[in-house]
């Protein structure tokens, strides 16, 4: 693991952010890919333009195979967690280096530009964002209304996955979408294709959301728990 930022939250907000200086960064980056054989990447939240230049260039150093990047800009809390300038440097540099681009749909409408209130809406803000040189895209459905919550995964010339389950009622959401890229990328390093890793991370996301919907921690957003018991992962049913 690679700290980019450190963060003063809880349940109910962000109430700080500090982002670790670049030297430590990229001390970081270097000391994990010189020792550890790495098999996938996930990367999260980049909070200032430097932290972002660093990431690029530490994958131009050492050519991942695998990343999976999890475009975090806004907090479950509604908190805004990166600087204008880093958003430019993730779109137009990290955009084209990733395996795939992870966005919730308030994370798809500022990057695309456009609403997004329906899976029609999902698919046109999909395309433009390969546009932009993504080479694949998760619209993660579960902040539009239903019975069901929908990820679409979207490949360059290929045909669209949709994968749906049934929407667990809860205010414990905190993490979910950390959660789901973390669980892609852990998928992709066992050697799973891209949709195989995407169908198993939204089983377990499932299972993790459903298995936490009682708990209470704290007075927010609760987090998920993410120590179910694995082996009932066979009985989530996942459509698609």
């Amino acid at each position: 693991s690679v700290i980019t930022s450190i963060t003063a939250q809880n349940t109910q907000g962000v109430r700080g952010i500090q982002a670790i200086s670049p030297e430590v960064l990229k001390g970081q980056l270097d000391a994990v890919f010189q020792d550890i054989t790495i098999d996938a990447v996930k990367i999260g939240m980049l909070h200032n333009k430097t932290a972002a230049e660093i990431v690029v260039n530490a994958i131009d150093t050492y050519s991942p195979s695998r990343i999976i990047l999890d475009p975090v800009m806004i907090s479950t809390s509604g908190n805004k967690l990166l600087q204008d300038d880093a958003i430019d440097i993730i779109v137009r540099e990290l955009f084209k280096r990733t395996s795939l681009v992870t966005p919730n749909i308030d994370e798809a409408e500022f990057l695309s530009g456009m609403k997004i209130t329906s899976e029609k809406e999902m698919c046109l803000a999909a395309e433009k964002l390969l546009s932009l040189g993504c080479h694949a895209v998760l619209m993660k459905g579960g902040h539009l209304k239903g019975k069901e919550m929908t990820d679409i995964l979207y490949v360059s010339e290929a045909s669209p996955l949709r994968l749906s389950a049934e929407t667990v009622i809860t205010t414990n959401g905190h993490g979910t979408g950390c959660t789901l890229s973390s669980a892609i990328a852990a998928y992709q390093a066992l050697g799973k294709s891209l949709p195989d890793a995407v169908r198993l991370a939204k089983e377990y996301i499932t299972k993790a959301i459903t298995e936490g919907k009682d708990v209470r921690t704290g007075h927010g957003h609760g987090p998920l728990n993410h120590f179910f018991a694995p082996v009932p992962l066979v009985k989530t049913e996942i459509k698609g």
